[in-house]
């Protein structure tokens, strides 16, 4: 078996096939040199200086494995059965019966501003390298702007405000969080943004960037000017994969799977984590999912699939995830991008404590909560099942 990708996913894909019992040769590559990670922390913890890089470690379990960390995957090659990747010993060869696609996604970088806004001060952020990198460069007590208010973009803010630091947070959506949580939910964020002092700007996009060698600012289409020595590009991601083009493997934002994460144009090869759009049975469409909780979850589910074959089950979870800002936790269960109506079912939005479910044709489709762990899991049956909207409070 191969594994490309050796993060989250990746990592919890090579666990899963030791703990079912695949006793065979492994082989797990990954383009970072570092030893698996969470991504969560890098936002929000990490970049607060609040842990120290060995909290952000994964905890791993002996593989058996030959790991190639710092070896990039280059392509693959579905008749031969091969990858080729280029590592610190140069290019090679690896053959496998079984393969595992984990490798994630990247960060997008402004159109029209090549190798990350082409000026000193321009940040993504997806690795701890990055994270530290944004890291120092707050040290300096930077004037910051944030491109994107989803939860990179969200969260980056939140812990530049902690840090006492000069923020504005830039969206061309009515609301950050909006294509997430929806308008109503967004218009909840924004405020607790405001709140805690940041500038935000929404309803604009970012014409380019503005600098002699180091940005200085950010101009929007409505012809303003945002000053700014730092800004961190929050603008989504893209799967990963450059090194799959060219074989039979489906791709369309995303390695494209079957409901038990097989791939379209392959046999025995299956995809997991932020790279796989596979076919989810209850919401009846493919979903590509950039969340911690799924890219663990999936890639177990994958390598299930992989030694099961034909018998394999479907990958059909209740979708979660969550989102630290300030002294909020944001938790949510469910896809709210089904839903056409919005209620508070608990609680008080003024307060930040609150359980608002998301509806469509009668039924429950997604449970928001803030700052309610305690309550939330009452309501997974209510999301599981598509229980009547809006929901009553479980006891």
């Amino acid at each position: 078996m191969a594994v490309v990708g050796a993060s989250l996913a990746g990592t919890r894909a090579a666990e899963a096939l030791r703990r079912e019992g695949f006793d065979g040769r492994l082989t797990a590559i990954g383009e970072e040199v570092h030893r698996p990670y969470q991504r969560p922390p890098l936002s929000k913890q990490f970049l607060a200086g609040d842990w120290d890089r060995s909290r952000v470690d994964l905890r791993v379990r002996d593989l058996d494995a030959d790991v190639r960390l710092g070896t990039v995957a280059e392509q693959l090659d579905l008749q031969a059965r091969e990858v080729a990747v280029r590592g610190p010993d140069g290019h090679e060869r690896i053959g496998f019966d079984g393969l595992i696609i984990a490798t994630g996604c990247q960060p997008r970088s402004l159109r029209g501003e090549p190798d990350r806004g082409g000026m000193v001060g321009v940040h993504t952020l997806r690795t701890v390298d990055d994270s530290l990198a944004l890291r120092v460069a707050l040290d300096a007590n930077p004037t910051v702007g944030v491109v994107g208010a989803g939860f990179i973009g969200s969260e980056v803010a939140s812990t530049c405000r902690r840090r006492g630091l000069e923020v504005t947070l830039i969206d061309p959506l009515s609301a950050p969080l909006e294509r997430a949580l929806g308008r109503r939910m967004g218009d909840v964020v924004g405020k607790l943004h405001i709140d805690h002092g940041v500038r935000l700007r929404t309803g604009v996009s970012v014409r380019g960037l503005v600098g002699n060698g180091h940005v200085e600012g950010i101009r929007l289409d409505d012809g303003s000017l945002v000053p700014a020595d730092l800004v961190v590009l929050g603008l989504g991601v893209t799967p990963a994969v450059k090194w799959l083009e060219g074989s039979a493997v489906h791709l369309d934002d995303g390695v494209v799977c079957d409901a038990r994460c097989f791939v379209e144009g392959a046999t025995n090869v299956v995809a997991a984590g932020d790279v796989a759009r596979w076919f989810h049975p209850s919401s009846g469409r493919h979903l590509r999912v950039e969340h911690f909780d799924n890219a663990g979850a999936q890639a177990a589910a994958a390598a299930r699939a992989l030694l099961a074959g034909k018998d394999a089950q479907p990958y059909d979870p209740v979708l979660s995830f969550w989102s630290d800002q300030y002294e909020v936790k944001l938790q949510l269960l469910g896809m709210p991008e089904l839903g056409d109506s919005v209620e508070v079912v608990e609680g008080d939005v003024s307060q930040l404590r609150f359980i608002a479910a998301y509806g469509r044709e009668g039924r429950t489709v997604a449970i928001l909560a803030s700052n309610q762990m305690s309550r939330l899991h009452s309501y997974r049956t209510v999301v599981e099942k598509r229980l009547a909207f809006p929901p009553k409070a479980p006891a």
